[in-house]
């Protein structure tokens, strides 16, 4: 098993991105996607437009999203557009909503559970991703990191429902639940497959909720607020931010701790990485 480079700072600020974006060692080529989290309406935990401003417009991206397959702010791209105007997206950059017009379908090699991930079709208008992700708790997933915001965050309104429902979107709720976690590394392994090494991935571990930012009604963090860190690598990004967490010595950790366990959320991460998608040995480098 290869060992990945993890960066990490205790640091949580825009420059500090910029300086973790730096220590990657690489320039995403031509047209840049960004891939956030744009924060369900009521949401209190999401990472603000501000945060993200110097680091999107560093690669002079365009931040991207896929409408969502549940009721709420973001289901429909009127919605969703009013939404990413309301949180101010749309000041800072671009916004590209990339299942507005249609799907595209992604052929997943060798996936354990799909075969097949629908993605936004815009998809195929850029070059590159970054991947801004906001590491915190997630109702279904256990957390969400950076292998959920490029599988559940990339799919369209259709693909989420679909690796929901593990390949059955009427099995939306009530699919088997580890068949729904190796669902979301099948497809996290298309969108790695489909840019071929041209993704760079941050993630902020911060306002760390045992919810997801999809969640309008969301609670409160109970744990301190622990750093942020940086690889080519989502797998051993992850696991990094998820070993942090049980390292910390903030007793707040055992709500977040709970809620990944009792969704056994290492499951994504475990699955990623047999299907190669990247490697749980890291190298954590602090600066």
């Amino acid at each position: 098993m290869k060992t990945s480079k993890v960066y990490f700072t205790k640091d949580i600020t825009p420059e500090s991105v910029l300086k973790l974006y730096a220590a990657l060692g690489v320039e995403l080529p031509g047209k840049v996607a960004v891939k956030l989290h744009s924060g369900e309406v009521g949401n209190q935990n999401f990472i603000r437009p501000s945060f993200w401003k110097p680091m999107v417009q560093k690669v002079n991206g365009t931040i991207v999203e896929c409408n969502t397959a549940y009721e709420g702010k973001r289901d429909t791209t009127e919605a969703h557009w009013e939404t990413m105007k309301l949180h101010g997206w749309t000041e800072i950059a671009d916004v590209d909503i990339m299942d507005e017009e249609e799907e595209m379908e992604l052929s997943v090699e060798d996936g354990k559970k799909i075969q097949k991930n629908y993605v936004g079709s815009h998809l195929k208008n850029y070059d590159s991703m970054l991947v801004l992700t906001h590491f915190k708790g997630h109702p279904m997933g256990g957390f969400g990191g950076s292998l959920k915001n490029i599988s559940i965050g990339i799919a369209s309104s259709h693909g989420k429902a679909y690796i929901h429902g593990v390949g059955d979107v009427e099995a939306f709720w009530t699919s088997d639940h580890d068949s729904f976690l190796e669902a979301m590394a099948d497809a996290a392994k298309s969108v790695v497959q489909y840019f071929d090494g041209k993704m760079a991935y941050i993630n902020v571990m911060k306002n760390m909720s045992v919810d997801c930012d999809c969640c309008a009604v969301a609670e409160d963090p109970k744990m301190a607020d622990i750093g942020m860190l940086a690889s080519l690598d989502p797998v051993a990004l992850d696991q990094a931010c998820v070993d942090l967490v049980y390292q910390s010595e903030d007793p707040g950790k055992s709500h977040l701790i709970e809620r990944m366990e009792s969704r056994n959320g290492i499951h994504t991460v475990e699955a990623a990485a047999e299907l190669g998608i990247g490697s749980r040995k890291y190298e954590l480098i602090e600066f």
